[in-house]
């Protein structure tokens, strides 16, 4: 089986990383900005329309803290593939993923005909 040079895996990796130290960063400032992760506000009356926004907030920041949390867990994995050495090959069809399908989405798992083929196209 064919494998990617260690050169190009070597950054892809410190790539990975990076995005995970700012994925990290960003979900740590979204938690700080949540109204309810203020310790005050459930000792606060305040009026319902101020509680009705301070939940539609909180719902928003909960949604995008997911997709952080999905973002995540991608990079994980992919530091796993280059860990053990099955990055870069479609989960599906164990053949190689295209390089510039990787430059673009590094997290990849699928080759772009199974990726198409999992969409029904």
């Amino acid at each position: 089986m064919q494998s990617f040079p260690s050169e190009l895996l070597n950054e892809l990796r410190l790539h990975l990383e990076e995005e995970k130290k700012k994925l990290v960063a960003q979900m740590s400032d979204l938690s700080a900005q949540d109204p309810f992760s203020d310790p005050d506000r459930a000792n606060g009356n305040g009026a319902s329309d101020s509680e009705a926004s301070e939940e539609s907030s909180h719902d928003r920041f909960a949604a995008m803290l997911d997709e952080l949390k999905v973002k995540l867990a991608n990079i994980d994995a992919a530091l796993a593939r280059i860990g053990d050495g099955s990055y870069g090959f479609c989960s599906n069809c164990r053949q190689m993923i295209d390089t510039d399908r990787l430059a673009i989405l590094p997290t990849a798992t699928l080759c772009l005909s199974c990726e198409q083929k999992k969409k029904g196209k």
